[in-house]
């Protein structure tokens, strides 16, 4: 089972769907051997004093803690990143992971940058991989990333936009006429 090292952005975009079936933070949690720093959790916690659809979202990822694993990481003083970024990234690097799961959009040069043998992907990179291995239909994926998008404000958002649009599939029924 491969290592998947999870950031708070990314586990709250897949908590505002955790009751939607198929859920993929289940997926997620059942296909990869899952490990959030402590600061994520932090993170979370404070996330989940809000009453919003993030604040519910981050209480989901929570409600889930037992699928997990947690482990401290000491944060590189020189990352220009907040302490959840700092530490996922320390953690990646220290497990030598393979993915690094990740929705700071307008970071993902550094993040990227910063990460040594691990694969950086984001929700909508995750989804299209629970589609290309069958774990999840391409119709399920879009719905599931439409919902996740309006919880997130990302309808103006060029990648989430153009990974939109590359989640096709067989079950993608084409409208041809006019």
């Amino acid at each position: 089972m491969s290592r998947l090292i999870a950031d708070a952005s990314a586990l709250v975009s897949l908590g505002i769907v955790t009751d939607d079936d198929p859920d993929p933070l289940a997926l997620c949690l059942s296909r990869y051997e899952v490990v959030v720093p402590t600061a994520v959790i932090d993170e979370l916690q404070e996330i989940a004093s809000y009453d919003d659809v993030h604040g519910h979202a981050a209480s989901a990822v929570l409600d889930q803690a037992e699928s997990f694993t947690t482990q401290s990481v000491d944060l590189d003083a020189e990352f220009p990143l907040d302490d959840g970024e700092n530490a996922a990234v320390t953690l990646a690097n220290d497990l030598d992971a393979a993915l690094f799961l990740c929705d700071e959009f307008n970071q993902l040069g550094l993040i990227h940058a910063s990460l040594a043998d691990t694969r950086l992907v984001t929700t909508p990179t995750l989804l299209s991989v629970l589609v290309r291995t069958e774990h999840l239909s391409a119709a399920d994926a879009r719905l599931l990333l439409d919902a996740i998008s309006d919880g997130r404000s990302w309808g103006a958002n060029s990648y989430v936009q153009r990974a939109r649009s590359l989640l096709k599939g067989p079950d993608t029924v084409e409208n041809t006429s006019k």
